[in-house]
């Protein structure tokens, strides 16, 4: 179940959903609005479901009403509103939820429990509130980032048998790691705050960083969109600002390094579609990244969120780096074992196979 039409969550149900389908293991139907991507491979496979607003009681009861008259064995959340919703649906059926993402305004820090660190709003807190009811109610919560596990479990008090861990999936991708020196580097997401590219401009600025033949390009749109454009003038026209754009696969595959600078993430998807495509990543230490990452992410791609001069460093030194191939290579690898839509599906199956095999679902 989704209630959006696009973003991280409808593109990972998709191509979860395509694999299942395709395994042939599962018989599987996707409630929610028409997804503005990948929605051709539903075909056959998808249902209109609109709950546009989160207080709009009548139109969960008619989302819940439509799932049980298809009458499957697990509902799947896939987003926070679908989980509101389907937890009315567990007194007769399994229901998972998948938790992609807190709400923007909780910091790094707060989110790791460091003392002193500064709280969410009162509204946020709420939501998180209401996030931990969630959680304890359905059968299982997926976490794509194990650092989201241990928040769930360590803040919101959410029973760590109720949490399972199952990595996102994106496309499978023919690796193409940069040829010489990295020389085009690409950022990915919304023009919002918490994404950092002020971040990143600023340590592209620095003297010494940026090689004069470099190039950044900017995907992605937002209310942040006219601060970094005035930003990206003190980098000499070397900075190309694309808007949003459905090709991001294609787009990674034509530059050489990834570079997100964000304050808050969990298991960004771009991060695993650069691997896949075999590119080299320099990021923030957020969320579940420097896991993703793997010895890479131990060892030095990494810079504290919000640290210009930490970033500016890890920057030289990709710059620098004589055999970036390598690094893409190293990920391109990891990618495959870790993020291909097959592993997500036979994870995803053996959970329902396990939540289906537990206790038996009470009847209203």
């Amino acid at each position: 179940m989704l209630t959006q039409d696009s973003g991280g969550p409808v593109d990972v149900t998709v191509r979860l959903a395509r694999a299942v389908i395709g395994s042939g293991e599962a018989e599987v139907r996707v409630f929610g609005p028409l997804p503005r991507r990948g929605v051709e491979v539903l075909s056959g496979h998808h249902e209109v479901v609109e709950v546009g607003d989160k207080a709009d009681v009548r139109a969960g009861r008619r989302a819940r009403a439509v799932v049980r008259e298809w009458g499957p064995d697990v509902v799947h959340a896939q987003d926070r509103r679908a989980g509101l919703v389907s937890v009315g649906l567990r007194l007769r059926h399994k229901v998972i939820q998948t938790y992609h993402g807190v709400p923007d305004d909780v910091g790094e820090e707060w989110f790791r429990g460091v003392p002193g660190a500064v709280r969410p709003s009162a509204y946020t807190r709420v939501v998180l509130g209401a996030d931990a009811v969630v959680a304890r109610a359905v059968h299982r919560t997926v976490v794509p980032a194990r650092a989201m596990g241990r928040f769930l479990s360590g803040r919101l008090r959410v029973p760590a048998s109720r949490l399972a861990h199952i990595d996102n999936c994106v496309e499978p991708a023919h690796a193409q790691p940069p040829v010489g020196r990295v020389r085009r580097l690409v950022f990915v997401g919304l023009l919002v705050e918490r994404k950092g590219l002020a971040t990143l401009l600023a340590a592209l600025a620095l003297p010494g960083v940026m090689p004069a033949d470099a190039t950044l390009t900017v995907v992605g749109d937002g209310p942040e969109r006219g601060k970094a454009e005035a930003l990206a003038r003190e980098l000499g026209g070397r900075v190309e600002f694309l808007g949003f754009r459905t090709d991001v696969p294609d787009l990674l595959r034509h530059h050489d390094a990834l570079v997100l600078p964000s304050t808050m993430e969990q298991q960004p998807l771009v991060v695993a579609e650069a691997m896949a495509a075999g590119k080299p990543v320099v990021a923030t230490d957020t969320g579940g990244v420097a896991d993703m990452l793997g010895d890479r992410g131990a060892v030095g791609a990494l810079a504290r969120p919000g640290d210009v001069e930490g970033l500016a460093a890890r920057l030289r030194e990709l710059f620098a780096d004589p055999d970036p191939a390598r690094i893409g290579l190293e990920f391109a690898e990891r990618a495959r074992e870790r993020f291909a839509p097959d592993v997500c599906a036979r994870r995803h199956l053996a959970l329902y196979r396990e939540v289906m095999s537990s206790s038996s679902v009470a009847h209203e």
